[in-house]
This record gives C-alpha cells, sequence and structure tokens, in this order.
C-alpha cells in the first residue's frame, strides 16, 4: 500500500514539474524575446521563441505523464504524436528563421545594442533548469520510467542552449566581438534542427536519444 501510495506522490511531483516547466518556459520566452528584440540581440531573441516551443513541448510532457500513470508505457496516444509534431514543425519554422536572420546579420554587419540581458537570463536559465533536471531524474528513479527519465535528460538540452546565449553575450559584453550573437545564435540553430528532429522522429515511434541516464 504503501509503494502504490509513494507512485501517486511521485507522478504528482512530475506533473507539478511539467506544470511548472510550461509556466517558466513562457514567462522566460516573454522576457527573453523582449529584451532581444529592444536590445537587438539575435541569440537572445531566438533562445526567447525556442522557449515558448519548450512550452509546447511541456504539454506533450504532461499528456505522457497521464498516460503513462493511468497505462503504463504503452504507445503514444494520438494526442502526444499532434503535440510532438506541432513542436517539431515549430522548431524547423524557428530554425529558418535564425538562419535567415544570421545571413541578414552578416551581411549588413549588425552588432547588438547591448548583451547584458542575455548574461543574466542565461544564468537564471542555467541555474532553473539544472534544478528542473535534477528533480525530473529523481522522480523518473523513483517510478522507474525510462520515457520520464529520457524527458529528464533532454532537458540537457536547453541547459546546453542557455549556455550558448550566456558564452555569447558574455563575450560581446567583454570584447565586444563583433561576430559573438551570430556565433550564440548559430548554436541555437543547431539545437533547434536537433530538437526538430527528434519531435519527428517520435511522433513515428521512435525512441529518442536522451534514453539513457548520463
Amino acid at each position: 500500500m504503501s509503494t502504490i501510495a509513494s507512485h501517486v506522490s511521485s507522478y504528482g511531483t512530475a506533473r507539478l514539474l511539467a506544470i511548472f516547466t510550461v509556466i517558466y518556459n513562457l514567462v522566460e520566452g516573454g522576457v527573453s524575446t523582449y529584451f532581444g528584440a529592444d536590445d537587438e540581440t539575435l541569440a537572445l531573441f531566438g533562445f526567447g521563441i525556442d522557449s515558448f516551443i519548450e512550452s509546447i513541448s511541456g504539454v506533450g510532457v504532461l499528456l505522457m505523464i497521464r498516460r503513462i500513470e493511468q497505462h503504463g508505457p504503452t504507445k503514444r496516444t494520438e494526442a502526444e504524436i499532434s503535440a510532438l509534431r506541432v513542436t517539431g514543425t515549430a522548431f524547423f519554422l524557428l530554425s529558418a528563421m535564425l538562419a535567415l536572420s544570421i545571413g541578414a546579420t552578416l551581411v549588413y554587419g549588425h552588432v547588438p545594442e547591448s548583451t547584458h540581458w542575455g548574461v543574466i537570463i542565461g544564468l537564471i536559465s542555467i541555474a532553473t533548469m539544472w534544478w528542473l533536471v535534477s528533480r525530473k531524474r529523481q522522480v523518473a528513479r523513483e517510478l522507474n520510467s525510462a520515457p520520464l527519465m529520457a524527458d529528464a535528460n533532454c532537458t540537457m538540452v536547453c541547459i546546453f542552449m542557455s549556455i550558448s546565449v550566456l558564452m555569447s553575450a558574455l563575450v560581446y559584453e567583454l570584447t565586444s566581438f563583433a561576430y559573438a550573437d551570430v556565433l550564440g545564435a548559430t548554436a541555437i540553430l543547431w539545437f533547434s534542427i536537433s530538437e526538430g528532429r527528434e519531435c519527428f522522429a517520435k511522433a513515428k515511434g521512435h525512441e529518442c536519444s536522451c534514453e539513457n541516464d548520463r
């Protein structure tokens, strides 16, 4: 009986973490796109759009948690598959937008007005996402759930993106290196393409490359 109660509690925690992920990404997306546009920082703006897409992905995770809790690790539902396809499409659209913006930036030699908000947001995001990864992994171990562990490990991509924004912002702030923002945006572009491909692979029934606890 205590084991059942423990599992119920763990699923409740998993849902709360997923809800927090959605809300946090919405807030982060709003703040990042605002300051990214205001400071004309392509890397930060792209990071903000990515955060909005991650919130859509979070809804798919909530659907997954509900399925696993009720039916176990069965095949994905149509709602989950639709969420994955929408998320994947959004990532590819972001990639196309970033590619065009990077090209225009290189042609016209545009540089950001400032990147200090990229430093602040990057630091906050790294700390928050690191905590999320740790808690999600803990819950996945408690439930012995490979899909939940895969989701936790895939959250590491958000940390890598945050590091990309932070490093490009720091380099520009300290050195005024003209291409620092472009390099940060290129990293976001690469991660967006990877995540888009991951979403469509999952929609087709393939397990993602985040399955193992690394």
